[in-house]
């Protein structure tokens, strides 16, 4: 009986083993749902970009090629807003680089106590939905009732902060409220720091090379991989929430986000074809970057060579 099982189960551990159509049935749900909540959306938004689509008059629909993206370059209130989102980027993305590297390093010292805790504490924030992330931001920097003014500045008899109140909140805001979302980063930076062979730190520490030293020397050029990994997760995700921020204002070109531009001229101009071709605009101005970050990894990327 006993040979009977394990004659029939090696049978089935063969087929699932060597069966080249298994994996792909089980990745079936995730496929269904990329192509129709990712990959067929996408397609029909290009497809919409090259129309003149308004949502008040779908009837009246009309191809008109790419006169949509022209228009794009001849609007000054898209270069206004793409170069306002810009500036944020270079704003947000190196500090939420340097962040998660400064973290990491001091979550992965051995001399840390309690380092579950700590980095427990440092990831919880990351897995807040980013709607209640901004909100509660919003509700800690409020002038008038926010914990901020009344339970730490003005006990101290400090001046109350007001810098974060105002239609020009909204980047402040969303700085902070993306700093507080870099536990992913943190943990595949300190991944990578805990992945160091100890013996270099040892053989530079015998040289008689200080902390610092060694991590400039050894840790620093050691996780670029891993640096520069997260800087490509940064700079996709940088505008996911954005939006939330404006919410209550009407749209500023000087003040606004590209992606609260999209949200405008879909949302209250109804323009479907306008705001598609916006969309696509920027996807490809981030696809450019993404790729020239590529390659020019080879510069400052360490790649280990492959072993024989």
């Amino acid at each position: 009986m006993r040979s009977t099982k394990k004659l029939y189960w090696k049978t089935h551990k063969n087929w699932i083993g060597e069966s080249r159509h298994w994996g792909l049935w089980l990745i079936t749900p995730w496929l269904i749902g990329l192509l129709a909540f990712k990959l067929i959306p996408i397609v029909a938004s290009f497809v919409l970009s090259l129309t003149n689509l308004v949502l008040l008059e779908p009837d009246q629909a009309e191809f008109v090629g790419l006169k949509n993206y022209l228009d794009l370059f001849h609007d000054p209130n898209t270069g206004v807003v793409f170069l306002t989102t810009l500036r944020l980027a270079l704003i947000l993305v190196p500090l939420q680089t340097g962040a998660s590297i400064l973290i990491a390093t001091m979550l992965s010292n051995h001399k840390l106590l309690m380092k579950n805790t700590m980095r427990a504490l440092f990831f919880i924030p990351s897995i807040i939905p980013s709607a209640a992330n901004m909100y509660m931001w919003q509700g800690f920097v409020n002038p008038s009732s926010g914990w901020l003014n009344r339970l730490i500045l003005n006990p101290l008899g400090l001046a109350s902060l007001n810098i974060f109140s105002g239609r020009g909140a909204g980047q402040a805001l969303f700085i902070l409220g993306a700093l507080w979302t870099i536990g992913p980063s943190i943990l595949i930076n300190m991944g990578a720091i805990q992945s160091i062979p100890t013996e270099l730190h040892e053989a530079a520490k015998i040289d008689g090379a200080g902390y610092w030293r060694r991590w400039m020397a050894i840790t620093l050029p050691l996780i670029t991989p891993a640096i520069f990994f997260t800087l490509i997760l940064n700079l996709t995700a940088i505008f996911s929430g954005a939006l939330i921020l404006d919410r209550g204002f009407s749209h500023n070109s000087n003040l606004s986000s590209y992606d609260r531009f999209i949200y405008f001229v879909l949302f209250r101009m109804f323009k479907l074809g306008a705001a598609s071709s916006l969309a696509w605009v920027f996807f490809g101005f981030v696809v450019i970057v993404v790729l020239i970050l590529f390659g020019t990894s080879k510069r400052w990327v360490y790649f280990p060579e492959p072993e024989d």
